[in-house]
């Protein structure tokens, strides 16, 4: 019973939350469109469609003994995504809800087709090569949306290659580290306090790394690159445990960015912001500006939800919406999807150790370490912790490429937990 009690957290959610917004009649406010308002059948079917599947993705997961708490957490971070983007742009929120139905249906097939997927991993070189090809695809054929040239529009679809991308890299890197773990394991060549294995060994891995910083210079992509870049290094250290690695990685990329800031304009454009937004507030560092108002006006307890002015940054619904939710329901709300992203990565890391194959441990730590690395890589943005990025909070943010790609990691998580005992 305490299985199906986790799923009334993300429904109160919806609930509570759509309520709120029907109710609010401050006229100061962000008020929803006549068509949501009015014709509230434009999205309560497509809300009941994601309830259904939620219940009966929940019950084939309870059936087949596998993790029960990792998609109740998920659901907790869709339902805020939900009422967030309902608040903010109502008129994305039955697209939303369409993406999410999309997205569980793919997971249903990821669940299904488990053991022929677990096969990819026997063939690490041909992963690594449709990565790259997938990666490839924006600079050929890619368009230009928000400041990043990585997205391929087809018809009235937008995609991101970089978020799928995302999940064959995860792939490749669990398959060729352990496949290779005693060989780079056993130092062959000394650079002063470093010990690495012969070159042709760690090629792929410098590969990775430079394709980082390719997307980096030219697609103007640096929440990918880092995201990428971090997944090689973080992945490395867990199959290796050599610090020599992370120390390799983290001057080729000192020396990259170094070079990429004295010979590329938006390079130091977003570094200059990152350092100093206050020189530009009203021009490029704008949205940065805006959101650290909205922090400080948020305090503990926030403003309210619907009361809050979170319409000045653009882009709200997408890479913002960490800011909109602190400017309304204040640090005690943040705190507690931070902490669901971080009960996500337990429950991964838990599977991970469950894991019988040394390649399916590391998939497990990767999916989860993914998942959480991601949502660092946002929240330190939008916090001027690090440089801004253009990446999506998992879960949260509207997106359609963001939510699938979110929820086949998820499939992948709950195949690999099969079996586990569970406290």
């Amino acid at each position: 019973m305490k299985n199906w009690g986790l799923m009334a957290a993300p429904l109160g959610i919806v609930l509570f939350g759509m309520s709120v917004l029907y109710l609010k009649m401050n006229p100061g406010g962000s008020k929803l469109t006549a068509e949501v308002l009015q014709g509230p059948l434009n999205y309560v079917p497509w809300l009941a469609a994601v309830i259904l599947l939620a219940l009966f993705i929940q019950a084939v997961i309870i059936k087949r003994r596998e993790d029960t708490f990792l998609f109740p957490i998920v659901l907790t971070l869709c339902s805020v995504g939900i009422v967030e983007i309902a608040r903010l742009k109502p008129a994305l929120l039955v697209r939303q809800l369409q993406w999410l139905c999309v997205a569980m249906i793919v997971m249903i097939l990821v669940l299904r087709f488990w053991g022929r997927i677990r096969r990819m991993l026997g063939y690490p070189y041909l992963l690594g090569v449709a990565c790259i090809f997938l990666l490839g695809l924006p600079l050929l054929f890619g368009t230009e949306i928000g400041g990043s040239k990585n997205w391929l529009v087809l018809g009235p679809i937008s995609i991101q290659p970089s978020e799928f991308g995302k999940i064959l890299i995860v792939f490749f890197l669990a398959a060729y580290l352990s496949d290779h773990r005693r060989v780079l394991t056993l130092p062959a060549h000394r650079i002063f306090l470093l010990q690495l294995p012969p070159l042709r060994f760690i090629a792929p891995l410098i590969c990775i790394w430079g394709m980082a910083v390719l997307m980096f210079v030219v697609e103007k992509d640096l929440g990918s690159a880092l995201l990428f870049f971090g997944m090689a290094v973080l992945m490395t250290y867990m199959a290796t445990g050599s610090k020599s690695y992370v120390f390799l990685a983290l001057a080729f990329i000192g020396v990259a960015a170094a070079a990429s800031y004295a010979a590329f304009g938006h390079v130091r454009v977003r570094f200059d912001i990152w350092l100093n937004p206050w020189q530009d507030p009203n021009g490029m560092a704008y949205q940065v500006v805006q959101s650290l108002f909205a922090f400080g006006t948020g305090g503990i307890w926030g403003t309210g939800f619907g009361y809050g002015h979170p319409g000045f940054i653009p882009e709200v619904h997408t890479d913002f919406i960490f800011a909109a939710i602190a400017e309304e329901m204040g640090l005690i709300a943040t705190m507690m999807l931070m902490t669901c992203y971080v009960l996500f990565f337990w429950r991964g890391i838990k599977t991970a150790l469950s894991c019988r194959k040394e390649k399916e441990v590391l998939l497990a730590a990767g999916c989860c370490s993914l998942m959480l690395l991601q949502a660092f890589i946002i929240i330190a943005g939008v916090t001027k912790f690090l440089p801004l990025t253009g990446i999506t909070l998992p879960f949260i943010s509207y997106g359609g490429s963001s939510m699938v790609s979110s929820f086949v990691l998820l499939g992948l998580l709950i195949s690999l937990s099969k079996e586990q005992e569970h406290g």
